[in-house]
C-alpha cells in the first residue's frame, strides 16, 4: 500500500481530481509524491486515500494551511 508506483493519470481516475488539483496539493505540501528520474510523479494507494480526504476537507471549507498540519505529519517525504 505504501509503494509509490501509481502515475498521476491513474490517480486522477481513482480520485476524480484533475492533475492541476493534485499538483496544487503538492505545491501546498499536503502530499509528497515520489519523482522518477524523468520527473514523473508516482503515488501510493495511501496517497490516493489522503488526496480524497484532502479534497473532501477542502470542499468543507478547510484551508490548506490547516490541512498541512494534519497531513504533513503522516507523510514520508521521498
Amino acid at each position: 500500500m505504501s509503494s509509490k508506483v501509481i502515475r498521476i493519470g491513474t490517480v486522477c481516475e481513482l480520485t476524480g481530481l484533475t492533475e492541476r488539483q493534485i499538483r496544487y496539493y503538492e505545491e501546498k505540501q499536503l502530499i509528497f509524491p515520489h519523482r522518477t528520474r524523468g520527473g514523473a510523479r508516482t503515488f501510493s494507494f495511501e496517497d490516493v486515500d489522503i488526496l480524497k480526504e484532502i479534497h473532501l476537507k477542502m470542499q468543507d471549507g478547510f484551508h490548506t494551511f490547516e490541512l498541512r498540519k494534519t497531513f504533513s505529519r503522516h507523510q514520508v517525504r521521498s
